[in-house]
């Protein structure tokens, strides 16, 4: 891909997004990221080479079909603003020709999902809401249609912290809830590492690695990949990536679940510890359609195994 002054902004990269993988590019400022998402939904026309979306190639759709069939969050969240919550989040069922009745229901119980309450929020304007319930309403406008692909371009990058972690949680939960098949754009290196089925590490146009996020701490391909997570503590890192690693965590029936406490797969590892030191039967997690077992001993066999201690 080059620009119109010969600039080249990304080599040949190659890579394929699996159906219901939230797949996350990562790296600084600069290195063609947003670039390359933009030439999923036609707003960049690659210079050279193919894209695929659903077996065909991108150049072959309609591109009004094809944006139809994709969700888009963009960092500055660009709602309508002379259209109401309720309508904002219709808008590309609008476009669809789905009914106003159905389009009203969607956004209400889209809304009651994220802690917005229908009817509280769906006749508000954009203006009324914060920055963080406004991007809430960027999210769910973006799965309202059920589209095969959600497309999130740094989105929460503009926020503080606290709603930060918030939206995290909440795509995390979209994903597992909806099997949504989403790309993700952030610098971040820990939100990707928290947010990532497999990451896909990008620098100077080139994509330098592509692996789950156990993987890229583990076993970085070059420098370039090492510099980027250096001092990353498997304590900071969600209990579902516990669950991609260990291989004696427990899969579990529902009837055995009910008589361990539960914690939400989003937690730190940090946090677990706390919780297995009050439950030393075990706990009970949800990740990826199965429910399992966490042990102490699984979670000193993961920490043990990048050379950390239990604090």
């Amino acid at each position: 891909m080059h620009y119109s002054d010969d600039t080249q902004v990304l080599h040949h990269i190659n890579f394929t997004i699996e159906d219901g993988e939230l797949f996350v590019l990562v790296g600084p400022s600069g290195t063609g990221k947003t670039t390359a998402l933009k030439m999923l939904n036609g707003l960049v026309v690659p210079t050279d080479g193919n894209i695929y979306f659903d077996g065909k190639r991108i150049k072959e759709y309609d591109i009004r079909k094809l944006r139809l069939q994709m969700g888009y969050v963009l960092q500055n969240i660009s709602l309508f603003p002379n259209l109401t919550i309720e309508d904002n989040i219709g808008i590309q069922l609008e476009e669809m020709k789905r009914p106003t009745a159905e389009r009203k229901q969607i956004a209400a119980d889209l809304l009651n999902t994220v802690g917005l309450p229908a009817e509280k929020y769906a006749h508000r304007m954009p203006s009324e809401l914060s920055g963080g319930e406004q991007q809430r309403v960027g999210i769910i406008r973006a799965i309202a249609a059920r589209p095969k692909v959600v497309l999130m371009d740094e989105p929460f990058s503009a926020l503080d912290p606290v709603s930060r972690h918030n939206l995290q949680d909440l795509v995390l939960q979209i994903h597992q809830k909806y099997n949504s098949t989403i790309l993700f754009v952030t610098h971040d290196m820990n939100e990707a590492l928290r947010l990532g089925d497999r990451i896909g590490v990008m620098a100077e146009g080139d994509m330098q690695q592509i692996a789950t996020p156990q993987a890229l701490l583990d076993h970085p391909a070059n420098d370039i990949v090492r510099s980027f997570f250096s001092g990353i503590s498997k304590t900071d890192k969600p209990v579902v990536e516990l669950l991609k690693q260990a291989q004696t965590c427990t899969v579990i029936d529902e009837s055995e679940a009910q008589s361990l406490p539960q914690v939400d797969a989003l937690i730190t590892t940090a946090d677990l510890v706390t919780t297995l030191r009050q439950h030393p039967d075990g706990v009970v997690t949800h990740s990826g359609g199965r429910l399992f077992k966490i042990t102490m001993d699984d979670l000193l066999d993961f920490l043990a195994a990048g050379g950390e201690a239990l604090v």
